[in-house]
């Protein structure tokens, strides 16, 4: 679904404001309009669970670190992060990272199709503070290191084939990936202050062993066209990747990426930006600057991102008030929920069932502030589709 240039509204305190023109060239505030609080409504009174939902909805404790998933004897790991949703005949599987260093790697949780939990089992072990990744159009799971020269492993979300250290995919702070079916690559994001947006280019797509690592290269604004150049040494020594290529564009913090319909967008921690990428036309701007609606929209340190069919991204955060918000395509921004009491946490790892009715997060650090804290949730409701 095609979105604006830049979000037209901000849900200000419980009230939707119209903001003139494009924002990232300096418009100013319009009078708040018509009270409301985005497409799913106000957040009610905390759930048993902590949680603020509109109404509707209802959640559910999954798993938490250090404890038995269910009525499995598998033991959920630590610090939970990036994740992903598969299906699984007429079930599903969700896989969650772990932020751990040393140690890291992923594992995956079996649903049935009522949503009871059938099974829980790891499906990569001995890796380092895996935080985000991507699910590729092959159902397998990028899990990526947010480490100095980390490296991206696929994986199996079914756990019955061997995870694989993909160095082609370039060795540097991952994040997240997120596959583009149509040109056939994949884009990465890299979390430093400097870091650089990417995309993989295999030599074969379905297969991420052998390809070119490419960087975007653009001019210092918010938004403009911009073309890729290969880095030289995707192996990132002793030069870093982000410092190979002249020209390439720096970006503060890349967290998140969600691919859908000829765009891609990602997430940057350090200036609280989503950005927009059409691949059409090869363009970038802006699609959400909080510094440019002076801090009062709700979305405050974005990190993992996600779409529903409808459209409407989810951006979790690492930090502010334990949200996930939604940005829907009309260009609302808006508080989805919200989770009280575990202010030293943040939320990671958003992820739709297929059918798009349950969403998966978690509290990476849960209400005692620890990696041993982590709790991995599950929304139901009417989402729009």
């Amino acid at each position: 679904m095609e979105r604006r240039s830049l979000l037209r509204a901000a849900v200000l305190g419980g009230t939707t404001a119209a903001l003139g023109g494009t924002l990232w060239r300096g418009a100013a505030y319009a009078a708040p309009a018509q009270p409301g609080a985005g497409p799913y409504g106000a957040l009610g009174s905390p759930d048993a669970n902590g949680i603020r939902l509109p109404s509707g909805f209802t959640s559910r404790v999954i798993a938490r670190s250090g404890q038995q998933v269910g009525s499995t004897s598998y033991t959920w790991h630590n610090a939970p992060d990036g994740g992903a949703c598969y299906a699984d005949g007429t079930g599903w599987i969700y896989v969650s990272n772990s932020e751990i260093n040393p140690s890291g790697g992923a594992s995956a949780v079996k649903f049935s199709s009522a949503g009871t939990i059938t099974g829980a089992y790891r499906i990569l072990s001995n890796t380092r503070q895996n935080c985000a990744g991507g699910k590729t159009p092959w159902n397998t799971w990028l899990s990526c290191e947010e480490v100095s020269l980390g490296y991206v492993y696929e994986t199996d979300p079914w756990g019955t084939n061997a995870a694989v250290q993909r160095a082609a995919m370039g060795r540097f702070k991952h994040e997240a990936a997120a596959a583009d079916p149509v040109r056939k690559v994949v884009y990465l994001t890299e979390d430093e202050t400097n870091g650089r947006f990417y995309r993989f280019v295999p030599t074969t797509w379905g297969n991420l062993g052998s390809g070119k690592l490419q960087v975007m290269v653009a001019g210092s604004a918010t938004s403009g066209s911009f073309t890729w150049a290969d880095v030289p040494d995707p192996d990132g020594s002793p030069t870093a990747t982000r410092s190979q290529v002249s020209g390439s564009k720096s970006f503060n913090g890349g967290e998140g990426c969600h691919y859908a319909n000829d765009t891609v967008w990602f997430t940057t921690k350090g200036d609280n930006r989503v950005w927009q990428v059409n691949l059409q036309n090869n363009t970038y701007e802006l699609a959400y600057d909080d510094s440019l609606v002076n801090g009062t929209a709700p979305l405050t340190g974005v990190d993992n991102i996600t779409g529903a069919s409808s459209g409407d991204l989810f951006v979790a955060e690492d930090s502010g008030n334990m949200e996930i918000c939604v940005i829907t395509p009309d260009d609302v921004v808006a508080s989805f929920l919200r989770i009280d009491g575990q202010s030293g946490s943040e939320i990671t790892g958003p992820a739709f069932s297929p059918d798009g009715t349950r969403l998966y997060f978690s509290s990476q650090r849960g209400t005692t502030g620890s990696s041993s804290g982590g709790i991995t949730y599950e929304v139901t409701g009417p989402f729009r589709s």
